[in-house]
């Protein structure tokens, strides 16, 4: 049988006898080099054995970025095991949840939060707790030079699961996308071969979060694939950006990096002399960040589409035009159409629901399977959820989301989660949360709220009782109050009029 497992993929053995060229460059540590992916690899995949983590059991990560966690990933796909990673500013009430619903062999936290967060595995009979630092400091790594590193890579099959990435739904409930090692795999080397990847050149410039698809597989898989070193930075800092630009030729970010970037007078077309391409993704580019950018540098910023459940499915051309506002044309194997609420395809230029298909497209939510069901016409064609247009040449606009997702800052944001927790609030009868444009973050969280008379409340007291039940990104940054929420003839809230009605509240701020 062929061995599909994705890390013979991206390393195997390419990198045992390669020179030192470095992999990981992270400020103020030593490099971690290529020629030791495979024995470091090999070790924590010995300790991850030694934990009893057997192909197919879970493992639950909510650590800092380091190049330590990279080589967790790693060693988790080396022994098959399936990798579900958390984004770090999730609470203890929501990793709770993601616990008892991924039901990991092994729960890895941050030093600092092992207090905090070690009675939630205990609960539910996890295993294993070990802790990773932002140093590569906890217990999991402890004494691990002493182990015999693992030399073998676990045999998986095309379809068996590679990860678990949490993804919030418009019921307030996270779903787990199953991601498997050829959903992966297909992705990323046709990343590599659209964006004209350049093999032992590209210096990629990472300042990308490591928890969800772009940080983690668009953009470490295609360092891996490339042989290509990475400026590993733990997150966006405008002098550590500037001062790696010099040395880099490929940067990947969401708008907020650019709208920042644009913000620095040093940002200049000479300190981007050696820099090829500029990506951005994880929300809509303003189309005159677009523009400003190009004047500033030279470069057209290629903007892409793409969701947890699929990696990548569209791309602007690296050669022709990258047009402002549109994320460009379905990749090679990926079907896409635009269609109606009954599954009809539109015709071209006219505003549909975006659906698609190709070996990208993930197995389905984990536990979920009537979830799964609904999100798949005949056909195995996967239902977005995003509002777009395809013109005549096949170029995709997204322009909005059929189920009133927020993207705020690269995250995925849904009101009903947030709705749901400040309907608790004492004095609160109803709440209503929407994205409202904001320049740095492409969209931030508003929440519209009608008290029910029983106590008087201000936007504080709307705000801290979220502190300790939402990670920070989700908590709104402006609280409005009125008498009703606007609804139609059925009782449903008009989101849209309050978009509208709202839409100009950070413009002056």
């Amino acid at each position: 049988m062929t061995n599909h497992n994705l890390y013979l993929r991206l390393v195997g053995d390419r990198f045992e006898k390669a020179s030192d060229q470095p992999f990981l460059i992270t400020p103020g540590r030593r490099p971690l080099l290529f020629s030791e992916l495979d024995r470091m690899t090999g070790l924590i995949a010995a300790r991850l054995q030694s934990l009893d983590v057997d192909p197919g059991d879970r493992v639950m990560v909510q650590v800092a970025k380091s190049p330590e966690s990279v080589l967790v990933y790693l060693a988790c796909l080396r022994v098959g095991a399936i990798y579900v990673p958390l984004n770090t500013a999730y609470t203890p009430a929501e990793v709770s949840y993601f616990i008892a619903d991924a039901k990991p062999q092994l729960f890895i936290c941050q030093p600092r939060e092992r207090e905090s967060l070690f009675t939630l595995p205990q609960a539910c009979d996890v295993p294993h707790t070990r802790t990773l630092g932002s140093e590569g400091d906890g217990d999991l790594l402890v004494g691990i030079e002493s182990l015999a590193p693992e030399v073998s890579v676990v045999e998986r099959e095309a379809d068996d699961l590679a990860a678990i990435l949490y993804t919030s739904g418009t019921t307030g409930r996270s779903k787990g996308t199953m991601l498997s090692h050829h959903n992966l795999a297909s992705n990323a080397e046709v990343l590599h071969g659209y964006w004209h990847w350049q093999d032992r050149y590209d210096v990629l410039l990472h300042a990308l979060p490591v928890f969800h698809v772009h940080g983690l597989f668009v953009a470490l898989h295609c360092a891996l694939l490339g042989q290509s070193s990475v400026h590993f930075l733990a997150q966006f800092n405008p002098d550590q950006i500037i001062d790696s630009l010099p040395d880099c030729t490929v940067m990947m970010g969401v708008p907020t990096f650019y709208t920042r970037l644009l913000s620095d007078s040093r940002l200049t077309d000479q300190l981007c002399s050696k820099m090829r391409l500029f990506i951005s993704g994880s929300a809509p580019l303003l189309a005159e960040t677009h523009r400003e950018f190009e004047q500033r540098t030279g470069f057209q910023i290629l903007e892409r589409y793409g969701m947890t459940e699929a990696g990548m499915i569209t791309s602007n051309p690296y050669h022709g035009d990258r047009l402002a506002g549109t994320v460009g044309f379905a990749l090679p194997g990926v079907s896409v159409r635009i269609v109606d609420n009954n599954g009809d395809e539109m015709p071209r230029g006219e505003t549909g629901v975006l659906e698609l298909k190709g070996p990208n497209v993930f197995k389905g939510y984990w536990q979920k399977p009537e979830k799964t069901a609904a999100e798949f016409r005949q056909g195995g064609w996967f239902i977005s959820g995003d509002n777009a247009i395809m013109d005549q040449t096949g170029r995709i606009s997204i322009v909005g989301r059929a189920k009133d997702l927020i993207i705020s800052g690269g995250y995925n944001i849904y009101p009903k989660e947030i709705e749901a927790e400040i309907d608790t609030i004492p004095g609160v009868a109803e709440s209503a949360v929407v994205g409202v444009p904001h320049q740095d973050f492409g969209e931030a969280v508003a929440a519209i709220v009608v008290k029910d008379g029983s106590r008087q409340l201000d936007e504080q007291e709307i705000i801290e009782p979220l502190q300790g039940r939402l990670a920070r990104f989700k908590q709104p940054k402006l609280v409005f109050f009125v008498d009703e929420l606007p609804r139609n003839t059925m009782g449903k809230v008009q989101k849209a009029q309050l978009r509208d009605t709202y839409k100009e509240s950070f413009s002056s701020k």
